[in-house]
């Protein structure tokens, strides 16, 4: 991770951050007063390399003034850091790899939740406004044993039909063809390249994708093949959002995981 780069995606990040905390955050001084002064301190500041604790503590600011300007809208919650995970994992992706982030969308979903509670959120990351949410989610066969209910099972492999926990960075739109109770459907579908190494990068490969399908309604989602599939005119309406240059972040309260997964790290950066 370049310091140019990190720069670069800092400038423009965290200046929205601080436009939109004008907007969204709380008035009061002693609430929002520190985090904006902090969020402006990083954004003026030169930053420190990408090795020293300086790049780790903008990325810190930057994710707290972007949850005191929505976490309120943003309930149920299976744990409370999951959106501070999702939004951390975001920031510090984007600030090693600006380039590849060319949206400010950010689909994020809470498998810590049942299938029957509505578990995900589209994000605009520059204005700072929930898009649409909280709304059902599928996730993969290979990941609960019932039709309905909790995954507690998660897997990078291929043939595990699982849910792929982690971020990813939204690729290309496609016409996704699907079967279900023995019908064949079709609906948008978009690629989703894993970044998560070690728990989705193999995602590609594999086939998971977000698209819409018929088995998932407002208020409950059947299982997928580990894509994190929702009804199909919400896709139709959010997928084209995210294409090329998204990212997306699937939680859940997995201890392997949270303590592995490299965007989650101390350290905000992987390689």
């Amino acid at each position: 991770m370049r310091p140019p780069k990190y720069l670069q995606n800092v400038l423009i990040g965290a200046s929205a951050l601080i436009f939109a905390g004008a907007h969204f955050m709380p008035t009061h001084e002693e609430e929002s007063g520190p985090v904006l002064k902090a969020a402006v301190s990083f954004v003026t500041a030169k930053p420190a390399p990408a090795t020293s604790g300086g790049a780790n503590a903008g990325i810190a600011r930057v994710t707290k003034a972007a949850l005191q300007a929505v976490a309120g809208a943003v309930r149920p919650l299976s744990r409370p850091q999951a959106l501070e995970d999702a939004f951390h994992s975001y920031f510090a992706y984007k600030a090693a790899h600006a380039d590849e982030v060319k949206k400010p969308y950010l689909y994020f979903v809470d498998y810590g939740l049942p299938s029957t509670t509505p578990r995900g959120y589209l994000f605009d990351m520059d204005s700072l406004k929930v898009v649409d949410g909280p709304f059902t989610v599928a996730h993969g066969r290979g990941s609960a044993t019932s039709q309905y209910g909790l995954p507690t099972r998660f897997s990078n492999a291929s043939g595990s039909a699982a849910t792929s926990l982690g971020l990813y960075v939204a690729k290309a739109l496609y016409d996704f063809r699907g079967h279900t109770a023995g019908q064949t459907y079709s609906s948008i579908g978009l690629r989703l390249k894993g970044v998560s190494s070690g728990f989705n990068d193999n995602a590609l490969a594999r086939g998971v994708v977000a698209h819409g399908a018929p088995y998932v309604t407002p208020t409950k989602a059947g299982r997928s093949e580990g894509c994190p599939a929702m009804e199909t005119a919400r896709a139709q309406r959010l997928l084209p959002k995210l294409a090329d240059g998204g990212m997306v972040f699937l939680f859940a309260p997995d201890e392997k995981w949270l303590a592995r997964d490299p965007w989650l790290a101390s350290s905000g950066q992987s390689d």
